[in-house]
């Protein structure tokens, strides 16, 4: 699901080609998008566009009249940047917005059509879709360490709560908490001073150099290919692959269709966390520390 950075980058590519055009038309390929019947959609066409915001991971589309499109990206929705009246082909375009510079394409990967696009009109119905969470980068460390304990959830739930922090997901919570030092299943609770202090640090720093490399990179080029598996991340996606700090394999904890990627020696104490399918397979097998873990590997 694309992250702030993710949307940083958009709207940033975003602003130099449709803010101040008039959106020309909508043209839908799917009638499950559109969660919103009044205002109709056609109301926004023919309107400028005034500004964009980010609103957690939503992109909304400010236009005259102060109607507003707000679109939901969700895990497999994308945005790219066509010529004007590009044709809408094949089952994964959602929608194409027609400005008179170029179309806004939506696209959707897989079978299930998760994106959403709302209508709305006015900052009241705008505020509707803010979940609550603290901007990292206008708090300071006490307003996020409240924000954080305010229930007692490990460091993983915590960072990905858009209750409590805006904007963050699972790529960059797993690169926050590498920086930082810390374990994923750590309880927001049991966390020392110091550490709050490096965790702040860590995630206002590693979003901040996201931001600004994402943010260069739409610059030159419309980010086409907007993924959670970066070039340069520390540890996600990275399941077995050194640790740019200490060398060590970077280990994972799987549940559903998600996974958590980490160091066991720089976040840890070496301690294998585990992973809930492997550990009830293994049961009382289940290694412990790493070096369990590689014994196991030379069985």
């Amino acid at each position: 699901m694309p992250e702030l950075p993710d949307i940083a980058a958009y709207i940033t590519a975003l602003e130099p080609r449709i803010v101040g055009q008039p959106l020309e038309r909508v043209r839908l390929q799917s009638a499950f998008l559109l969660r919103t019947a009044q205002p109709p959609l056609s109301e926004v066409e023919g309107r400028v566009v005034r500004e964009l915001r980010r609103i957690g991971k939503r992109i909304a589309i400010g236009l005259d009249d102060d109607l507003w499109l707000v679109l939901h990206l969700m895990i497999a929705g994308r945005l790219h940047w066509r010529a004007a009246g590009a044709k809408l082909a094949g089952r994964q375009t959602l929608a194409g917005f027609d400005f008179p510079n170029g179309s806004l394409v939506l696209t959707e990967a897989g079978s299930k059509r998760r994106a959403s696009l709302h209508v709305v009109r006015g900052e009241e119905s705008l505020r509707s879709f803010d979940a609550g969470g603290i901007d990292v980068f206008s708090s300071d460390l006490a307003s996020f360490r409240a924000a954080l304990t305010a229930e007692n959830h490990t460091l993983k739930r915590a960072l990905t709560d858009p209750r409590l922090l805006s904007g963050i997901g699972n790529a960059y919570s797993d690169e926050i908490l590498h920086a930082a030092q810390l374990s994923p299943l750590t309880l927001t609770q049991k966390l020392q001073p110091q550490e709050w202090e490096r965790l702040h640090a860590a995630t206002r720093h590693t979003l901040e150099l996201w931001i600004d490399r994402l943010r260069a990179e739409a610059n030159a080029a419309f980010p086409e290919k907007v993924t959670a598996f970066r070039e340069g991340m520390a540890v996600h996606g990275r399941y077995g692959e050194p640790c740019p700090r200490c060398g060590d394999r970077v280990l994972r904890i799987r549940y559903a269709d998600k996974e958590t990627n980490y160091c066991a020696r720089c976040q840890t104490g070496g301690k294998v966390l585990a992973d809930r399918s492997l550990s009830r397979l293994l049961g009382s097998d289940w290694p412990k520390t790493l070096e369990e873990l590689e014994a196991l590997k030379r069985r």
